[in-house]
């Protein structure tokens, strides 16, 4: 069970601090925050584990393709990344020239999305094996 409080622990203290601003009355307060961190932990996490296995299913993919998409991709957002705050600026200082890639929205958007499906696929494992014992 810790680890199922160390995955909800942060969400809840986001909440517990939106709460806090927002409700002046303290009993309701203190209501809310525990009816929050209740359904945090009670909440529905099939779809988590049905993320994490899609995850895990690619992975284990005997295709090399479906096995390697997706960490493909990441490394191809993490060049792009070093290319254009770590290697432009010294080539730029040294040479004086500057090859900058450009970095659509959507490249930051599936970035993030691909860093939280690691994050919540490792995290519903951990729940899942937990939440069995």
């Amino acid at each position: 069970m810790l680890p199922l409080l160390n995955a909800v622990g942060p969400i809840a203290k986001i909440v517990g601090g939106i709460v806090d601003k927002a409700v002046p009355d303290k009993d309701l307060k203190e209501k809310l925050k525990h009816e929050l961190n209740t359904q945090l932990l009670n909440g529905d996490h099939e779809e988590l584990i049905a993320k994490s296995n899609i995850i895990k299913a690619e992975a284990e993919s005997k295709h090399w393709l479906t096995a390697t998409w997706r960490p493909a991709l990441m490394w191809i957002c993490i060049i792009v990344i070093a290319n254009n705050y770590i290697i432009a600026p010294f080539t730029n200082f040294f040479f004086g020239t500057v090859i900058e890639l450009s970095i659509p929205d959507q490249m930051w958007n599936l970035l993030t999305i691909g860093v939280g499906g690691y994050i919540a696929g490792r995290s519903a494992e951990k729940v899942a094996t937990n939440w069995k014992k």
